[in-house]
């Protein structure tokens, strides 16, 4: 049975799957190998060693995969093209630290799709491989982070004493300006989506030193604008409950200007950080009944969406937006067959 299911052909979640993590690993490979070539403190350095043999392997498997369905394999990224591993290095240790954390849960949540929308035993077995080995370097990232002191906790609320029932529309709107204390998911929403643009912001400020294409460095610069707007609302809804918010990591970058990493590489991580986003706010959306604040991360969400076009131009215009699977045009098709 498992040679007969391998004869199968790949469904189209399992090709836009397979498509997005080749380009994903084969970018993620730069940005590693890089910062473990640059890396000083000697206890983050084995994870990422650890998160880059992880890409590498993925990057091998996809291949197979694609040689094996005599489908081309993508383009993606390489060492020699995208990344200057002569160049200074560009962030601290613990960014780079903070950065792969964050981007396992990521994976966490990208490879459990991957098993939720495979159908061939093979590509199941497989992403169900991945998540294992990213959750793996989730707790190893986690770990050190907690004992660094770096790691960043989500406010804690008050003990649950009863329970009690929503009695009141006051719950759901905002009534002559009067609102309710946050939820348990909003708090948890609004802190993450805070802290995930401080990291974009950081890694955004690095990337605007060191693009080489004006277009590129000027989409940069918006984008830091953007970030910095949507921390800020962040973290008045959080202050408005007399909750915390996490600090930036501006202190991180350093002032290298030294071409470091290809401005192809760099617009493909910045549109990766814009599609998470638009997720992220769907799913604070989703669990905010409070109307501001789903009013908020709708109208952030729609900046978002049309700063992405903006990008989407410029790299469609350099020639950097590999076409991802599609569906055949048969209309295309029969034109053509009727002009031979």
């Amino acid at each position: 049975m498992e040679e007969i299911g391998k004869q199968i052909r790949l469904t189209a979640g399992e090709m836009a799957n397979l498509w997005a993590q080749y380009l994903n690993d084969s970018a993620s490979i730069c940005l590693l190998t890089f910062f473990l070539e640059k890396a000083e403190d000697e206890e983050i350095k084995p994870i990422i060693a650890f998160a880059l043999e992880l890409s590498k392997s993925h990057v091998h498997k996809v291949t197979s995969i694609f040689t094996e369905e005599k489908n081309v394999v993508p383009y993606g990224f390489n060492i020699e093209e995208d990344v200057n591993l002569g160049a200074p290095r560009l962030y601290s240790d613990s960014f780079v630290l903070n950065f792969i954390n964050q981007m396992s849960k990521v994976g966490l949540t990208l490879y459990a799709a991957g098993v939720a929308t495979s159908v061939r035993e093979d590509i199941k077995t497989y992403y169900m491989d991945c998540l294992s080995e990213t959750m793996q370097l989730y707790k190893l990232s986690t770990e050190l982070l907690l004992s660094k002191g770096l790691f960043i906790r989500t406010p804690s609320l008050p003990n649950l004493e009863k329970v009690e029932f929503v009695k009141k529309q006051w719950f759901m709107l905002d009534v002559f300006g009067e609102k309710r204390p946050l939820i348990a998911a909003e708090v948890d929403n609004l802190f993450a989506n805070l802290q995930r643009n401080a990291l974009g912001v950081a890694a955004l400020t690095g990337f605007s030193q060191v693009a080489q294409d004006k277009d590129v460095k000027q989409l940069f610069l918006k984008g830091l604008e953007i970030g910095n707007k949507h921390i800020k609302l962040f973290r008045s809804k959080l202050e408005e409950s007399k909750l915390p918010a996490p600090m930036g990591w501006d202190s991180e970058i350093t002032n290298s200007t030294t071409y470091t990493f290809s401005d192809k590489l760099m617009m493909f991580y910045n549109a990766g950080l814009i599609s998470l986003s638009v997720g992220y706010y769907g799913t604070s959306i989703s669990q905010s009944p409070r109307g501001d604040i789903s009013a908020m991360y709708n109208r952030l969400s729609l900046e978002i969406q049309m700063y992405a076009e903006d990008g989407a131009n410029i790299m469609i215009k350099n020639g950097w937006l590999e076409q991802p699977p599609m569906a055949s045009d048969r209309d295309e098709l029969i034109r053509e067959k009727r002009q031979l």
